[in-house]
């Protein structure tokens, strides 16, 4: 079993940290444990990310103590902001804002249900808004130098009713001024991956941007069209020779979409770092004439 198997949550449910008192358990993965808390001072809710004990390693401390690090730098709207950063007896631990709502990846497992086929899909604005807005997030931390590297649906928050995302979970974030990345192997999500980053750790923001490439073509369709059998392995095998993953573009998949989405998608996603956009803000240039092309006026 993990060591984030074998955690048992009661340890520190009632812990009071800071002002903030653990109240119940959120959500666990690879890189912690995330409770809902009550602050005294401020009478409010907030999230607290533990990493107990029983998952110390050299590289997990490192990382932890990094992401609290990159975060607390960053103060964006599209960012969950970090708060306080502390260690108790058996876990590491920090704050931050308790976003009211669910994952990306729930909203789009929730719409996947619709009876209505054309409902199984956000609309074509929606989608267009959520992912300017990651990128307007992204596009401030790398002016700050740093670089997520784990962009996917299960770390976009969606806030209740607005459909705002907030970009969490910067884990494995790089801070591109820092010394030298000592990862040893690969870290990521091998779908939303660049195939640079299978290689090397030490990448830069165009990671990012092929992440969200590779995110925008899930919210324009209601199933990525990978080639048949895509394992893990064979998705990052097929990265790393220049091989395509999808079958078709993006507006063959949906027919309501313009080809000039199929561009957009291929110019974020492509294989060569230096034949992506070079940045958030050309990426969302592109976004935004798509928009204004074939959307209209709202």
């Amino acid at each position: 079993m993990n060591g984030i198997d074998t955690f048992d949550s009661n340890q520190v449910i009632g812990a009071t940290l800071g002002s903030a008192t653990i109240l119940t358990e959120l959500a666990r993965g690879s890189m912690g444990v995330v409770f809902a808390a009550f602050q005294q001072s401020l009478k409010r809710r907030i999230a607290v990310k533990v990493l107990p004990q029983c998952m110390y390693t050299e590289e997990s401390v490192r990382l932890f103590e990094q992401e609290a690090e990159a975060v607390a730098g960053l103060s964006h709207p599209n960012i969950v902001p970090i708060y306080e950063i502390g260690e108790a007896p058996g876990f590491r631990w920090f704050t931050m804002q308790l976003i009211e709502g669910a994952s990306l990846a729930a909203m789009l497992r929730k719409i996947a249900g619709n009876p209505v086929p054309s409902r199984r899909i956000l609309p074509i604005r929606t989608t267009l808004t959520m992912v300017r807005q990651i990128l307007e997030a992204l596009s401030f931390a790398h002016r700050r130098k740093v670089v997520h590297r784990d962009i996917k649906p299960e770390n976009i928050l969606v806030i209740a009713e607005s459909h705002i995302p907030v970009i969490t979970d910067f884990g494995i974030s790089r801070i591109v001024s820092a010394p030298a990345d000592a990862m040893q192997t690969p870290r990521g999500s091998p779908l939303y991956m660049a195939p640079e980053q299978i290689l090397s750790p030490e990448t830069d923001a165009r990671a990012d941007i092929y992440a969200v490439g590779i995110l925008l073509f899930r919210l324009l369709v209601e199933a990525l069209p990978l080639v048949a059998h895509a394992s893990a392995d064979e998705l990052l095998a097929a990265k790393l020779s220049g091989r395509d993953i999808f079958t078709c573009a993006p507006s063959q998949a949906n027919p309501r979409l313009h080809p000039d989405m199929d561009a957009i998608v291929a110019a974020a996603t492509a294989h060569e770092p230096l034949a992506r956009y070079a940045s958030g803000r050309e990426f969302l240039t592109a976004l935004a004439g798509y928009e204004r092309k074939h959307v209209g006026p709202q």
